[in-house]
Protein backbone atom coordinates (compact mmCIF):
# COMPACT_ATOMS: atom_id res chain seq x y z
CA UNK A 1 0.00 0.00 0.00
CA UNK A 2 1.52 3.61 -1.17
CA UNK A 3 2.27 6.03 1.77
CA UNK A 4 -0.94 8.37 2.32
CA UNK A 5 -0.77 11.81 3.59
CA UNK A 6 -2.26 13.24 6.27
CA UNK A 7 -2.91 17.09 6.89
CA UNK A 8 -4.85 18.22 9.55
CA UNK A 9 -5.87 21.69 12.08
CA UNK A 10 -7.29 21.88 15.09
CA UNK A 11 -9.83 19.54 13.83
CA UNK A 12 -13.64 18.27 14.48
CA UNK A 13 -15.23 15.72 14.38
CA UNK A 14 -18.27 14.86 11.61
CA UNK A 15 -20.04 11.56 10.80
CA UNK A 16 -19.77 9.90 7.50
CA UNK A 17 -22.87 8.18 6.43
CA UNK A 18 -25.55 7.75 4.35
CA UNK A 19 -29.52 7.32 5.55
CA UNK A 20 -29.03 3.76 4.38
CA UNK A 21 -29.44 1.59 6.89
CA UNK A 22 -25.71 -0.43 5.97
CA UNK A 23 -23.39 1.78 3.99
CA UNK A 24 -20.54 -0.10 2.06
CA UNK A 25 -17.39 2.18 1.94
CA UNK A 26 -15.24 1.48 -1.17
CA UNK A 27 -11.18 0.91 -0.39
CA UNK A 28 -9.57 2.88 -1.62
CA UNK A 29 11.08 23.59 3.75
CA UNK A 30 10.43 26.51 4.46
CA UNK A 31 13.25 28.12 6.85
CA UNK A 32 12.13 28.21 10.45
CA UNK A 33 12.54 31.11 12.31
CA UNK A 34 14.29 30.96 16.16
CA UNK A 35 11.42 29.01 17.80
CA UNK A 36 10.17 31.60 20.43
CA UNK A 37 8.98 30.66 24.39
CA UNK A 38 4.72 30.97 24.66
CA UNK A 39 4.58 31.05 20.73
CA UNK A 40 0.70 30.73 19.54
CA UNK A 41 -0.43 27.48 18.41
CA UNK A 42 -2.39 27.10 15.16
CA UNK A 43 -3.37 23.44 14.06
CA UNK A 44 -3.55 22.78 10.36
CA UNK A 45 -4.43 19.65 8.31
CA UNK A 46 -5.53 18.91 4.47
CA UNK A 47 -5.04 18.24 0.89
CA UNK A 48 -7.77 18.79 -3.75
CA UNK A 49 -11.68 19.64 -6.08
CA UNK A 50 -12.79 22.40 -8.33
CA UNK A 51 -14.84 23.66 -4.83
CA UNK A 52 -16.05 20.13 -3.72
CA UNK A 53 -15.64 16.72 -5.03
CA UNK A 54 -15.98 13.47 -3.82
CA UNK A 55 -14.64 10.42 -3.58
CA UNK A 56 -14.20 8.09 -6.16
CA UNK A 57 -12.47 5.24 -6.53
CA UNK A 58 -9.27 6.66 -8.04
CA UNK A 59 -8.81 9.48 -5.48
CA UNK A 60 -9.74 11.12 -2.54
CA UNK A 61 -12.88 13.96 -2.54
CA UNK A 62 -12.22 17.40 -1.55
CA UNK A 63 -13.65 20.84 -0.29
CA UNK A 64 -12.35 24.21 -1.19
CA UNK A 65 -13.49 26.87 -0.59
CA UNK A 66 -13.67 30.42 -2.86
CA UNK A 67 -11.56 32.58 -0.26
CA UNK A 68 -10.97 36.82 -0.72
CA UNK A 69 -7.79 37.89 1.24
CA UNK A 70 -7.28 41.87 1.79
CA UNK A 71 -10.13 41.76 -0.75
CA UNK A 72 -7.82 39.87 -3.29
CA UNK A 73 -8.84 36.60 -5.12
CA UNK A 74 -10.97 34.17 -5.17
CA UNK A 75 -8.53 32.26 -3.65
CA UNK A 76 -9.30 28.18 -3.27
CA UNK A 77 -8.57 26.93 0.23
CA UNK A 78 -9.03 23.40 1.25
CA UNK A 79 -11.75 23.79 4.46
CA UNK A 80 -10.76 22.40 7.32
CA UNK A 81 -12.74 22.33 9.90
CA UNK A 82 -10.54 20.33 11.83
CA UNK A 83 -7.93 23.46 11.72
CA UNK A 84 -8.51 26.55 14.08
CA UNK A 85 -6.67 29.32 12.11
CA UNK A 86 -6.33 29.87 8.42
CA UNK A 87 -2.93 29.33 7.02
CA UNK A 88 -1.28 30.08 3.48
CA UNK A 89 1.21 28.63 1.55
CA UNK A 90 3.97 30.58 0.15
CA UNK A 91 3.15 31.34 -3.16
CA UNK A 92 -0.28 32.90 -1.96
CA UNK A 93 1.47 34.80 0.95
CA UNK A 94 3.91 36.29 -2.31
CA UNK A 95 0.64 37.37 -3.92
CA UNK A 96 -1.19 38.85 -0.90
CA UNK A 97 2.01 40.94 -1.26
CA UNK A 98 2.45 41.28 2.79
CA UNK A 99 6.07 40.10 3.24
CA UNK A 100 6.61 37.93 6.55
CA UNK A 101 8.08 39.93 9.72
CA UNK A 102 9.71 38.78 12.91
CA UNK A 103 5.86 37.12 13.85
CA UNK A 104 5.85 33.24 14.12
CA UNK A 105 3.17 30.96 15.08
CA UNK A 106 3.59 27.23 16.40
CA UNK A 107 1.22 24.57 13.60
CA UNK A 108 0.22 21.60 15.39
CA UNK A 109 -0.30 19.22 12.50
CA UNK A 110 -1.45 15.23 12.56
CA UNK A 111 2.09 13.77 12.45
CA UNK A 112 3.96 17.02 14.39
CA UNK A 113 4.44 20.41 15.03
CA UNK A 114 6.88 23.56 13.86
CA UNK A 115 6.91 26.95 14.02
CA UNK A 116 6.30 29.00 10.72
CA UNK A 117 6.75 32.05 9.82
CA UNK A 118 3.25 34.43 10.05
CA UNK A 119 2.16 37.58 7.85
CA UNK A 120 -0.92 39.64 9.39
CA UNK A 121 -3.71 39.95 6.56
CA UNK A 122 -6.87 42.99 6.99
CA UNK A 123 -9.32 40.63 6.00
CA UNK A 124 -10.48 37.14 5.29
CA UNK A 125 -14.30 36.83 3.36
CA UNK A 126 -16.21 33.89 2.11
CA UNK A 127 -19.96 33.69 1.43
CA UNK A 128 -21.53 35.34 4.82
CA UNK A 129 -18.12 34.83 6.89
CA UNK A 130 -15.72 37.99 7.87
CA UNK A 131 -12.78 37.90 9.85
CA UNK A 132 -10.67 41.14 10.28
CA UNK A 133 -7.03 41.99 11.40
CA UNK A 134 -5.41 38.53 11.86
CA UNK A 135 -2.09 36.73 11.55
CA UNK A 136 -2.33 34.07 9.14
CA UNK A 137 0.44 31.08 9.32
CA UNK A 138 2.49 30.31 6.16
CA UNK A 139 2.93 26.33 6.00
CA UNK A 140 4.23 24.01 3.40
CA UNK A 141 2.56 23.65 -0.26
CA UNK A 142 1.07 20.25 0.38
CA UNK A 143 -2.63 20.72 -0.72
CA UNK A 144 -2.76 19.16 -3.61
CA UNK A 145 -3.23 22.14 -5.90
CA UNK A 146 -4.96 24.21 -2.85
CA UNK A 147 -3.38 27.62 -1.77
CA UNK A 148 -3.71 26.90 1.81
CA UNK A 149 -6.25 26.05 4.20
CA UNK A 150 -9.97 27.66 5.81
CA UNK A 151 -10.10 27.15 9.36
CA UNK A 152 -13.07 27.08 11.52
CA UNK A 153 -12.17 30.34 13.37
CA UNK A 154 -15.59 32.68 12.61
CA UNK A 155 -17.80 29.75 11.86
CA UNK A 156 -19.68 30.04 15.28
CA UNK A 157 -22.99 31.15 14.20
CA UNK A 158 -22.42 29.93 10.71
CA UNK A 159 -23.79 27.07 8.40
CA UNK A 160 -21.87 25.35 5.77
CA UNK A 161 -23.29 23.44 3.36
CA UNK A 162 -21.33 21.09 0.87
CA UNK A 163 -23.00 19.28 -1.97
CA UNK A 164 -20.67 16.76 -3.37
CA UNK A 165 -23.24 16.14 -5.85
CA UNK A 166 -22.94 19.84 -7.52
CA UNK A 167 -19.91 21.09 -6.44
CA UNK A 168 -20.98 23.63 -4.54
CA UNK A 169 -20.45 25.05 -1.16
CA UNK A 170 -22.04 27.76 0.62
CA UNK A 171 -21.04 29.29 3.91
CA UNK A 172 -24.13 31.69 5.76
CA UNK A 173 -25.57 32.15 9.01
CA UNK A 174 -27.54 30.13 10.64
CA UNK A 175 -31.01 30.94 11.00
CA UNK A 176 -33.41 28.27 12.19
CA UNK A 177 -33.64 25.06 12.04
CA UNK A 178 -32.13 23.28 8.89
CA UNK A 179 -34.57 21.98 6.86
CA UNK A 180 -33.68 18.92 5.30
CA UNK A 181 -35.95 15.85 4.71
CA UNK A 182 -34.03 12.63 3.67
CA UNK A 183 -30.94 13.54 5.89
CA UNK A 184 -29.68 11.62 8.81
CA UNK A 185 -29.07 14.30 11.68
CA UNK A 186 -26.39 13.92 13.91
CA UNK A 187 -26.06 16.43 17.35
CA UNK A 188 -22.75 17.50 18.13
CA UNK A 189 -20.28 18.73 20.62
CA UNK A 190 -17.46 21.53 20.01
CA UNK A 191 -13.84 20.92 21.78
CA UNK A 192 -11.53 23.80 21.42
CA UNK A 193 -14.51 25.63 20.13
CA UNK A 194 -14.55 24.31 16.79
CA UNK A 195 -13.43 20.65 16.70
CA UNK A 196 -16.86 18.74 15.82
CA UNK A 197 -17.19 15.19 17.92
CA UNK A 198 -19.93 12.40 18.35
CA UNK A 199 -20.10 8.91 19.33
CA UNK A 200 -19.70 5.80 17.67
CA UNK A 201 -19.39 2.21 17.89
CA UNK A 202 -16.93 -0.07 16.23
CA UNK A 203 -17.38 -3.82 16.95
CA UNK A 204 -19.35 -2.38 19.97
CA UNK A 205 -16.26 -0.27 21.30
CA UNK A 206 -17.57 3.18 21.97
CA UNK A 207 -15.47 5.56 20.09
CA UNK A 208 -14.81 9.39 19.97
CA UNK A 209 -15.14 10.45 16.41
CA UNK A 210 -14.17 13.06 15.00
CA UNK A 211 -14.98 15.09 11.41
CA UNK A 212 -12.22 16.70 9.90
CA UNK A 213 -12.35 17.84 6.23
CA UNK A 214 -8.99 18.66 6.04
CA UNK A 215 -8.07 15.03 6.30
CA UNK A 216 -7.11 12.92 3.56
CA UNK A 217 -7.64 9.39 5.68
CA UNK A 218 -8.99 8.40 8.87
CA UNK A 219 -6.94 8.09 11.04
CA UNK A 220 -7.37 6.05 15.10
CA UNK A 221 -5.73 6.17 17.92
CA UNK A 222 -3.63 3.01 19.82
CA UNK A 223 -5.76 2.52 22.07
CA UNK A 224 -8.83 1.94 19.80
CA UNK A 225 -6.42 -0.80 17.63
CA UNK A 226 -6.06 -2.54 21.24
CA UNK A 227 -10.01 -2.62 21.66
CA UNK A 228 -10.60 -3.72 18.51
CA UNK A 229 -10.08 -7.32 17.73
CA UNK A 230 -6.45 -8.24 16.30
CA UNK A 231 -7.21 -10.88 14.27
CA UNK A 232 -7.25 -8.67 11.38
CA UNK A 233 -4.72 -8.34 9.67
CA UNK A 234 -2.89 -4.47 9.07
CA UNK A 235 -0.11 -2.98 6.76
CA UNK A 236 1.98 -0.59 7.55
CA UNK A 237 1.70 2.77 6.02
CA UNK A 238 3.17 6.02 6.36
CA UNK A 239 1.38 9.30 7.38
CA UNK A 240 2.81 12.74 6.57
CA UNK A 241 1.39 15.88 8.20
CA UNK A 242 1.33 19.40 7.37
CA UNK A 243 4.47 20.03 9.38
CA UNK A 244 6.23 17.07 6.80
CA UNK A 245 6.75 14.98 9.94
CA UNK A 246 6.48 11.06 9.21
CA UNK A 247 4.65 8.71 11.18
CA UNK A 248 4.33 5.20 11.04
CA UNK A 249 0.76 3.42 11.03
CA UNK A 250 -0.97 0.09 10.60
CA UNK A 251 -4.00 0.49 7.80
CA UNK A 252 -6.71 -1.88 9.45
CA UNK A 253 -10.15 -2.58 7.48
CA UNK A 254 -11.76 -1.90 10.01
CA UNK A 255 -15.16 -3.24 11.26
CA UNK A 256 -18.81 -2.09 10.69
CA UNK A 257 -19.23 1.37 12.48
CA UNK A 258 -22.07 2.42 14.19
CA UNK A 259 -23.62 5.85 13.82
CA UNK A 260 -26.99 5.75 15.36
CA UNK A 261 -28.89 3.83 12.75
CA UNK A 262 -26.41 3.68 10.58
CA UNK A 263 -23.55 1.18 9.77
CA UNK A 264 -20.79 2.00 7.50
CA UNK A 265 -18.91 -1.21 6.37
CA UNK A 266 -15.66 -1.63 4.43
CA UNK A 267 -13.96 1.54 6.15
CA UNK A 268 -10.05 1.79 6.15
CA UNK A 269 -8.52 3.16 9.52
CA UNK A 270 -4.81 3.70 9.84
CA UNK A 271 -3.88 3.24 13.43
CA UNK A 272 -0.98 4.40 15.64
CA UNK A 273 0.41 6.89 18.11
CA UNK A 274 -0.09 9.88 16.13
CA UNK A 275 0.71 13.33 16.96
CA UNK A 276 -2.32 15.04 16.82
CA UNK A 277 -4.22 12.38 19.72
CA UNK A 278 -1.60 13.58 22.18
CA UNK A 279 -2.30 17.68 21.14
CA UNK A 280 -6.09 17.24 21.52
CA UNK A 281 -5.59 14.80 24.84
CA UNK A 282 -7.10 11.80 23.21
CA UNK A 283 -5.06 9.14 23.53
CA UNK A 284 -6.60 7.47 26.78
CA UNK A 285 -10.09 6.43 25.31
CA UNK A 286 -10.92 4.78 21.79
CA UNK A 287 -10.57 7.91 19.08
CA UNK A 288 -11.00 8.29 15.48
CA UNK A 289 -10.30 11.02 13.15
CA UNK A 290 -12.89 10.89 10.40
CA UNK A 291 -11.29 12.04 6.71
CA UNK A 292 -12.05 13.05 3.11
CA UNK A 293 -11.93 9.06 2.34
CA UNK A 294 -15.47 8.42 3.95
CA UNK A 295 -16.76 12.29 4.04
CA UNK A 296 -16.68 12.89 0.63
CA UNK A 297 -19.12 9.76 -0.14
CA UNK A 298 -21.70 11.18 0.92
CA UNK A 299 -23.81 13.31 -1.40
CA UNK A 300 -24.70 16.57 0.87
CA UNK A 301 -23.09 17.51 3.97
CA UNK A 302 -24.37 19.90 6.04
CA UNK A 303 -22.38 21.88 9.25
CA UNK A 304 -24.45 23.99 11.60
CA UNK A 305 -22.07 25.19 14.03
CA UNK A 306 -24.59 27.35 15.86
CA UNK A 307 -27.03 24.44 16.48
CA UNK A 308 -24.34 22.22 16.87
CA UNK A 309 -25.77 19.53 14.25
CA UNK A 310 -24.53 17.47 11.27
CA UNK A 311 -27.24 16.68 8.23
CA UNK A 312 -25.46 13.98 6.03
CA UNK A 313 -27.30 12.46 2.72
CA UNK A 314 -25.99 9.59 1.44
CA UNK A 315 -24.39 9.41 -2.41
CA UNK A 316 -27.47 8.22 -4.63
Amino acid sequence: MAPRLILLALASLAPLAAPANDVDVPTAPLPLPTTQDNVEEVVVAAPEPRYVAPTLRDRIGRVWAPVYINGKGPYKLVLDTGANRTAVIPSLAKKIGTPPGTNVLKVLGATGSSVVPAIKVNSIEVGDLFLGDRQVAIVPDVFGGAEGVLGADGLSDKRVHIDFKKDEISILRSTGPVRANGYTKIPVKLRYGHLLMFDVKLAGVRTRAMLDTGAQSTIGNRTLREALSKRRKGVENTIIGVTLDAQKGETVLAPAVELGDLTLRGMQVTFGDMYIFDAWKMTDQPALLIGMDIIGLLDVLIIDYKRRELHLRARG
